[in-house]
C-alpha cells in the first residue's frame, strides 16, 4: 500500500468475492462523511496486511476509512444474505450498513476481507439509515481486539473514525465508521439466503467459493460438501469452547451472526461474565434466554443444522440419494456435541492445571463451576486466583466465595487430582497464567471508556483500556483496578446491540 505522487492512495485488493455472479451483492459504494477524523488506527494490524499504517492515517486515507472515498482498486458491494434471527427466519437481510471495500493478501499468504461498519444505506437496508453509532464502534474495537489477543478466532478491528454526523436512536448520537477486517464475510446466513430462492446452483457456487477460501483441503475430498461441513462444525465446536472458557457470552448468535470460517463476528450486546451463573443474559433484546451463557452450544449446533439444511441437494447428490444425504447431514452434526465436549474439557483443564486427561476431571470442573455459581464467585478471578494457589503463593481464590468453605472442600479433591501429576508448582502455575487471563474487557470499564469518548469527546480511557488489554496474561502493577469486579453501582446487566 503506498500514496501516489498524486495523493491517491492505493490498497492492494484482489476481489474475489466480487468476481462472483451479480446476484450474490448488490454494487454500492459507502456514503460521504461530512468531517472525518481518526479515532484510532491499529498500526499492528495494518503492518501484519501489508497495508501502510502512515498512508492509513493522511486525510486521503481516512476518507477512505470513514467512506468519503473510493480507494484505488476498491470495487465496494454489500453482501446478501438471509438469516434466523431468534429462530424467526427472513429471508433477506444482506448488508444493510456495511461495505466491503475489497481483499488484501495478508503477509501470512491468507485472505482478509477489508469491510466498512456503519458507512451508509445499502439496497438491504430496509428501514434502517445504516450508520453506525460512536459507542458500538468502540465496543467492537474494544471486544474483538481483546479476543484476538486471548487467542480466539475473530474478527478485528483496523480502525475507527468520527463521521462528524449526528446518528439518531432513542438520543442523538455521534456517527462512526469500524473499518472490519475478517478472513471473510461469509455466514450461515449467506447459505441461506440461496436455499430460501430455492437457487441450488447459487448454493454450489457459494460452497465452492468457501471450500477454495476457507477449506482447501475438502476439495480433495472423495466427499467435497460433506468434508465442507464437518470443517465448519469442527471450528465452530471449538470457537464456542474458548467463548465457555472465557466467560464471552456473544449475546446474539443468529444465523447471520455465525461466520463459516469460524470466526467470532458481530460483537453486539456481547459481554463477559463476572459472578458465575451458568444462565447470564446480558443483551437487552435476549427476552428468553435464547443465547444465554450455558444455551451458546445448543444454539450454535441449531445453527449448523440450519447450514446443513441448505447444503441438503449438493449432499444427496454426491451420496447419491435423498436418504443417503439426508444421513450424511445428520452424521456431520452429530459430531458437534462430541468435539465440542472435548475442547471445552481440554481446555477447562488446563484452566485448574491439569495436563492429562483421567477419569473424574470433568466432574471436578463441575463441581468448582457449581460452587462458582452457588457463591457468586467471580468467573475470571477465580481461575486466575488458582494460579497462585497451585504455585503456593497465596489463598485470594477462597475469598471469592461467598462461603469460602465451599471453595476448601473443593480444593482438597482439586490437590489430590494435581498430585497425581508430576510437575513443579511453579512451572503448572505458569501454564495456568497463560490459560487464565488477569485483564478482560469487564462491561463496567467497556461501559465507561464508551460514556467518556462519547459524552465528553475524552478517548483516553478507550485508549488506556486498550493498552490493558493487549496483554491479557501478564499482571502489572498499577493496573489493579481492571481485574476487578464491577462494584454493585457499576455493575452492568443489560447490553444492547447498537443498531
Amino acid at each position: 500500500m503506498s500514496v501516489s505522487e498524486q495523493g491517491k492512495v492505493r490498497l492492494p485488493f484482489d476481489n474475489s468475492y466480487a468476481r462472483l455472479p451479480e446476484r450474490f451483492y448488490a454494487r454500492v459504494a459507502p456514503s460521504i462523511a461530512p468531517a472525518p477524523a481518526l479515532i484510532k488506527l491499529n498500526v499492528q494490524l495494518a503492518a501484519a496486511l501489508g497495508l501502510d499504517a502512515e498512508a492509513l492515517a493522511s486525510p486521503e486515507g481516512v476518507a477512505i476509512l470513514a467512506g468519503s472515498r473510493v480507494g484505488e482498486g476498491s470495487e465496494p458491494l454489500a453482501m446478501a444474505y438471509a438469516g434466523h434471527q431468534f429462530g424467526n427466519f427472513v429471508r433477506q437481510l444482506g448488508d444493510g450498513r456495511a461495505n466491503l471495500l475489497g481483499e488484501v493478501i495478508g503477509l501470512d499468504g491468507v485472505r482478509y476481507d477489508i469491510q466498512l461498519k456503519g458507512s451508509g444505506r445499502t439496497p438491504f437496508s430496509r428501514n434502517g439509515d445504516g450508520r453506525a453509532a460512536l459507542g458500538p464502534v468502540l465496543r467492537e474495537y474494544i471486544v474483538s481486539e481483546a479476543m484476538a489477543t486471548m487467542g480466539v478466532p475473530t474478527t478485528r478491528s483496523l480502525a475507527a473514525v468520527a463521521t462528524g454526523q449526528a446518528v439518531f436512536r432513542e438520543n442523538v448520537l455521534p456517527g462512526a465508521v469500524l473499518t472490519r477486517v475478517a478472513t471473510s464475510h461469509l455466514r450461515v446466513g449467506t447459505f441461506q439466503y440461496f436455499f430460501a430462492q430455492r437457487d441450488v446452483e447459487g448454493t454450489r457456487t457459494l460452497a465452492d467459493y468457501a471450500i477454495a477460501r476457507h477449506y482447501p483441503e475438502a476439495a480433495h475430498a472423495q466427499r467435497r460438501y460433506r468434508a465442507f461441513l464437518d470443517g465448519v462444525v469442527a471450528r465452530q465446536a471449538r470457537l464456542v469452547a474458548q467463548w465457555m472458557q472465557l466467560g464471552f457470552i456473544h449475546g446474539v448468535m443468529n444465523t447471520d451472526n455465525t461466520s463459516i470460517s469460524g470466526e467470532t463476528i458481530d460483537y453486539g450486546p456481547c459481554a463477559f461474565i463476572e459472578a458465575y451463573h451458568s444462565r447470564t443474559v446480558f443483551s437487552s433484546i435476549d427476552h428468553q434466554g435464547r443465547y444465554s451463557n450455558s444455551n451458546q452450544p445448543h444454539a450454535m449446533h441449531w445453527n449448523l443444522a440450519r447450514l446443513a439444511e441448505t447444503l441438503l441437494p449438493l449432499l444427496m447428490e454426491e451420496e447419491g440419494g435423498d436418504e443417503a444425504g439426508l444421513a450424511s447431514a445428520y452424521a456431520a452434526l452429530e459430531q458437534f456435541g462430541v468435539q465440542f465436549e472435548a475442547a471445552l474439557n481440554e481446555g477447562m483443564r488446563k484452566k485448574i492445571g491439569l495436563a492429562a486427561e483421567r477419569e473424574g476431571d470433568t466432574a471436578l470442573v463441575e463441581d468448582l463451576l457449581n460452587r462458582m455459581e452457588e457463591n457468586r464467585a467471580d468467573f475470571t478471578l477465580t481461575f486466575r486466583g488458582l494460579c497462585s494457589a497451585a504455585a503456593g503463593t497465596g489463598d485470594d481464590v477462597r475469598k471469592m466465595f461467598a462461603d469460602p468453605a465451599a471453595f476448601d472442600t473443593w480444593e482438597v479433591a482439586w490437590r489430590a487430582r494435581l498430585a497425581q501429576e508430576e510437575m513443579p508448582s511453579e512451572e503448572r502455575a505458569a501454564r495456568m497464567r497463560r490459560t487464565n487471563p488477569v485483564y478482560i474487557p469487564r462491561n463496567h470499564l467497556v461501559e465507561a471508556a464508551l460514556r467518556s469518548a462519547t459524552d465528553d469527546k475524552d478517548f483516553q480511557p478507550f485508549e488506556d483500556l486498550l493498552a490493558v488489554l493487549a496483554n491479557p496474561y501478564e499482571e502489572r502493577a498499577g493496573l489493579e483496578r481492571y481485574a476487578l469486579p464491577a462494584r454493585p453501582e457499576e455493575y452492568v446487566s443489560k447490553t444492547f446491540c447498537g443498531t
